[in-house]
């Protein structure tokens, strides 16, 4: 059990950077530092959009319309911190404590 624990904290960590190199991203892009139409900027804004539109797109679907401001990345990044302290808090359960 514990090699499970491991993995699933592996995982998290992973999107937890991807989702904070796409929220850094998105503000460096709205503050007009970082072009779009620069190839490179491009690839890895639209690769970290497919990443985590599967992750933000049912959250949407909840959230009210708010116009210029998208809060599926917030709730989805304060429900993965909640998750990471949930499976830390339990980890008793895992080690056979």
């Amino acid at each position: 059990m514990q090699s499970l624990y491991q993995i699933l904290m592996l995982i998290l960590q992973i999107v937890w950077v991807v989702m904070i190199a796409h929220i850094v991203m998105s503000w460096l892009i709205s503050f007009q530092v970082l072009n779009l139409r620069q190839p490179l900027v491009s690839q890895i804004w639209y690769g970290l959009n497919r990443l985590l539109e599967p992750i933000y797109a049912p959250i949407r679907r909840f959230l009210p319309h708010t116009p210029g401001l998208d809060l599926a990345p917030l709730v989805a990044f304060i429900g993965l911190i909640a998750i990471r302290i949930v499976l830390t808090n339990n980890a008793g359960f895992f080690y056979g404590y």
